[in-house]
């Protein structure tokens, strides 16, 4: 018996072994993997910085991730004033600033009343805009067009931050409806029973208590708002409308002239204006994006 014992607990601890090697083993071609997805997604990145240093000569016939042979900031001053980024920047902080709040703001009420409050046509609401997530938007831009036009908005800033607040509004509803249940019911009960109105409970309780979840879906409209293109290409149109481009609109246009000029290393300088004040949002609110995208997984 001692024996059949011993045997089996043998067997046991062989097999754990072998577990544990397959994890190990696992683990490292995991890790292999990211590095190797983190090359293929920083190398453009870095090229892209490294060419908005450099001249044409060195671009094309120099080797791609050489030293720029001087990192002067000119590409980057021509950008920002001739190239008129600098006003492109701005249009887009402008748009992208308002749009977001208009977006979490709207969103954010509708996900609250959608998760925690039962009324007829409850899931009727909630379905319809969940539904916006299947609608391609080339499929829209023609109707909005004319629907712009009508309404005297074509050409306006106010009508561009309607149509991001429109566009963004699902996504924000599906992910924050879903984190608003995750919240304890007792605490807005309790709130209830002190006396606190609607309003004031989810502003100043409910609100706080979802500052991961907004935080994460803030830097996402934040995100697919600042690369929008095909949205602002349709809308700012006339006359004047130059002067209203946001970013990603100047940049092509600079791609434009860049095949005829051959003035890439401002593109390269612009992309790069374009690029950076993403990654520092991301690298500022890592951790509280992380935390919003688990908050509902573990109770």
């Amino acid at each position: 018996m001692t024996t059949l014992t011993a045997a089996v607990s043998e067997k046991k601890s062989q097999k754990k072994v072998e577990t544990h090697r397959q994890v190990r083993a696992f683990n490292g071609l995991a890790h292999v993997a990211l590095v190797f997805w983190a090359l293929v997604t920083a190398g453009p990145l870095i090229w892209v910085l490294l060419a908005s240093f450099k001249s044409n000569t060195e671009i094309f016939l120099g080797e791609p991730f050489a030293l720029p042979d001087s990192f002067s900031l000119e590409t980057y001053i021509s950008a920002w004033d001739q190239a008129h980024i600098g006003r492109y920047f701005l249009n887009s902080v402008f748009v992208v600033a308002v749009s977001t709040a208009g977006t979490m703001l709207f969103g954010s009420m509708a996900a609250y009343v959608l998760a925690r409050y039962t009324f007829p046509g409850n899931r009727v609401l909630y379905y319809v805009f969940v539904s916006g997530l299947a609608f391609p938007t080339f499929m829209a831009l023609a109707p909005l067009f004319h629907i712009l036009k009508n309404l005297g908005l074509l050409n306006s800033y106010l009508g561009l931050i309607l149509v991001y607040i429109a566009y963004s509004l699902p996504f924000t509803v599906f992910f924050l409806a879903a984190f608003f249940r995750t919240l304890p019911h007792e605490i807005d009960e309790a709130a209830t029973v002190d006396g606190a109105s609607h309003t004031r409970k989810f502003f100043q309780i409910m609100m706080p208590m979802a500052k991961s979840g907004l935080v994460s879906i803030t830097i996402f409209n934040i995100v697919g708002q600042w690369n929008q293109y095909l949205l602002p290409l349709v809308i700012m149109q006339g006359q004047g409308a130059d002067q209203k481009w946001v970013l990603t609109q100047g940049i092509a246009n600079i791609s434009t002239q860049a095949g005829y000029h051959a003035e890439w290393s401002t593109l390269f300088a612009a992309l790069t204006l374009s690029i950076l004040p993403m990654i520092v949002v991301y690298a500022i609110f890592q951790r509280q994006i992380q935390a919003g995208l688990t908050a509902g997984a573990v109770k």
